[in-house]
């Protein structure tokens, strides 16, 4: 099953950093979020990934391409140096392909140009390189696969700090309420999608403002809501949050969910 990678946005929110690096290549620890969120698929068996690259492509492009094992991993080197004996791997099973898809295209035009990338895959994954999640993975998919619709979003709760107001007639203020209090639910960005989600972007289209809605009138369309671990990456407050996570040493999208539960869906 492929895992499509949207990462060729701008990041304007996090210009301090993403002027010298693409936003999904800010570090975390020692390695960029983009890793720490293929990891994340990598525990469930998913390792074929297509990157839907754009603004500073050639920067993650050479990541990969002089990605070290033994910069990330303890080993032993032996015989004055010549050997090298990997204690731990990461990405030597990972299949990468790496797609210029515009440096200014929607999310949904990125998704069409990788379509070729596909092949002959009936269910493929999807996400943003800037969220991180801990959620059950295969859950999510075997709720797509069991309802026959075209689409499922993983749903949560924001994280922000604001408070939402209710209004009256006019101006009336009749309630104001903690986000955290008034039971609110946006879209997390990890989505499992049938092929034929394809044929509801046109043209010049997005994901979430035109495929989505078109998905919505035809109840094509589910949620899966999750109220664990997710969290974005959209300010230099997020990235120092998600930072202390990793010097804790226990990461929370370190192991996700599900990933013991017998019967799950299988990597396919």
């Amino acid at each position: 099953m492929k895992v499509v990678l949207f990462c060729g946005g701008l990041g304007l929110r996090m210009r301090e950093e993403s002027t010298r690096v693409p936003k999904p290549m800010i570090p975390l620890g020692e390695r960029p979020i983009l890793w720490h969120i293929m990891k994340y698929y990598s525990d469930f068996g998913f390792r074929d990934f297509v990157l839907c690259l754009g603004y500073k492509a050639e920067v993650i492009k050479d990541y990969f391409l002089n990605y070290s094992e033994a910069l990330s991993n303890d080993f032993v080197l032996a015989e004055g140096g010549k050997r090298v004996e990997l204690l731990g791997s990461d990405t030597h099973d990972w299949s990468m392909t790496f797609v210029n898809t515009g440096l200014h295209s929607t999310i949904g035009e990125r998704l069409k140009r990788v379509e070729p990338h596909l092949d002959d895959n009936e269910v493929f994954l999807a996400t943003y390189g800037d969220g991180l999640t801990d959620a059950p993975l295969r859950e999510m998919i075997d709720m797509l696969l069991e309802s026959g619709k075209t689409g499922l979003f993983l749903c949560v709760h924001p994280t922000y700090q604001f408070h939402v107001v209710s209004l009256g007639d006019g101006n009336d203020v009749r309630e104001i309420q903690d986000v955290t209090e008034a039971n609110l639910w946006i879209n997390g960005g990890y989505f499992v999608f049938r092929r034929r989600i394809l044929d509801y972007l046109l043209p010049g289209e997005d994901l979430a403002g035109d495929a989505f809605k078109r998905l919505i009138a035809e109840d094509e369309l589910v949620a899966y809501r999750y109220e664990g671990f997710w969290a974005p990456m959209d300010t230099l407050k997020d990235k120092q949050t998600l930072e202390s996570l990793i010097e804790s040493g226990d990461p929370p999208w370190s192991h996700p969910r599900g990933l013991d539960i017998p019967g799950a869906a299988s990597p396919g």
